[in-house]
């Protein structure tokens, strides 16, 4: 009897349906292979527009399904067992369209008919226009489904393809396969168990007299939020934080420190790791002399010179060291030019990912939401405006996709 959690040998009957985000299928089918999971693609006629049936067919190594009278394929297989063959179906992108017909219990073409004939459960992934999704039609059919026991993943918030932005958006490939696997094992996802994780949070504090500190606006919201999502794919995770007053996520271990040569150090003791996420808005330079007592200011007299040195660079640092981490990424935040920054500081700190956010927007200092780009030496993925929770969520997707040898 297979072990709770597993789910290798395990069945996915995937139906593409017409969308733009129909690629994104591609790249969910790499991912779920990769699992051990094997998939049994059906694409519809509209389906067809987005991706190829060679594509899929390569992917998935098994054949696509996509006529309801194939007399070749109810021969071999007929759509009734092809319906109850998997453990698991999977529509997505589910488009407006797909999602009402089979609402309405129609069965008139290959996806439908199975849809109306299985026995398996069933997870949909919606994909459309905002003002599709949010019609009282939609929402209406959504209603029906969930009822009749349909699993929906997404849609998600976002930029979309027809250029307006709202609920929506195609959930990313990571998101999906993190609710296949759950649903498939009957427990949730861990695929980041076994593996060891740092990160670090927050603002440094660099003593200027016992009263006195130099510091940042950083509120550790989200190297927290990173922590904790990390926690939940099952990862052993050290959060070292700076001075904030942030919960610690559960699942997590947690080290305060005040000082940049304070981080660095519990940093250090940390490793070895397998992952470290370096969020902290660590000082550039401190004080080179900490006054004994507080610095007064006397009248008339000039103010106090403060001569600065330069502090250790962490992300530097762990990104050349002995026990460098399989998977180092930095933060930049940037107030001008933040992907060029970005570019630039991914070279000189030789790191895997730079995490690019533009700071100068008011609200994200501090704030819930953030928008970020993942700089890496291919290239440049931006990603739309989201909460914290939910950059984090899809950042340790990506993190434990690129582990389990997905995308870099």
């Amino acid at each position: 009897m297979e072990a709770a959690g597993t789910v290798s040998d395990r069945r996915v009957l995937l139906i593409v349906g017409g969308g733009i985000a129909a690629y994104k299928c591609l790249e969910l089918v790499r991912l779920l292979r990769g699992r051990g999971v094997a998939v049994r693609p059906v694409l519809t006629e509209a389906g067809s527009k987005f991706v190829t049936p060679l594509s899929l067919a390569a992917l998935c190594e098994d054949k696509v399904h996509t006529d309801l009278f194939s007399l070749t394929d109810e021969a071999e297989m007929g759509h009734i067992r092809l319906s109850r063959s998997a453990d698991l179906v999977v529509v997505a992108p589910a488009t407006a369209d797909l999602m009402a017909r089979a609402a309405a219990g129609l069965a008139n073409d290959l996806a439908t008919t199975l849809l109306l004939a299985t026995d398996t459960p069933v997870m949909m992934v919606p994909a459309m226009n905002v003002r599709m999704w949010t019609h009282p039609a939609t929402q209406r059919n959504v209603k029906t489904l969930q009822s009749d026991g349909v699993r929906l993943v997404g849609p998600e918030v976002g930029d979309m393809a027809c250029g307006e932005t709202g609920p929506g958006r195609m959930a990313e490939p990571a998101t999906i396969c993190a609710a296949i696997l759950e649903a498939l094992s009957g427990a949730p996802d861990r695929p980041l168990a076994g593996r060891r994780a740092l990160v670090t949070a927050g603002p440094t504090a660099e003593p200027v007299d016992p009263v006195r500190v130099l510091t940042n606006r950083s509120s550790g919201k989200q190297g927290f939020a990173i922590a904790g999502a990390l926690a939940a794919l099952g990862a052993d995770v050290t959060l070292v934080a700076g001075p904030v007053a942030e919960p610690t996520p559960a699942g997590v271990r947690r080290v305060d420190v005040e000082t940049a040569r304070e981080m660095l150090a519990a940093c250090e003791a940390a490793l070895p790791a397998d992952i470290a996420v370096c969020v902290a808005a660590v000082a550039d330079w401190r004080p080179a002399e900490v006054a004994s007592g507080k610095t007064k200011k006397v009248a008339g007299a000039p103010p106090p010179e403060i001569r600065l040195v330069e502090n250790p660079d962490i992300l530097a640092t762990l990104s050349r060291g002995a026990d460098r981490p399989t998977l180092v990424i930095g933060f930049a935040a940037e107030t001008e030019t933040v992907e060029d920054h970005a570019r630039a500081k991914l070279a000189r700190k030789g790191c895997d990912w730079i995490v690019a956010n533009d700071v100068s927007r008011p609200g994200v200092m501090g704030g819930t939401e953030n928008t970020v780009s993942i700089v890496t030496g291919e290239g440049i993925e931006r990603w739309e405006e989201a909460p914290k929770a939910e950059v984090a969520r899809r950042l340790a997707s990506r993190i434990a996709a690129a582990l389990s040898g997905g995308a870099p």
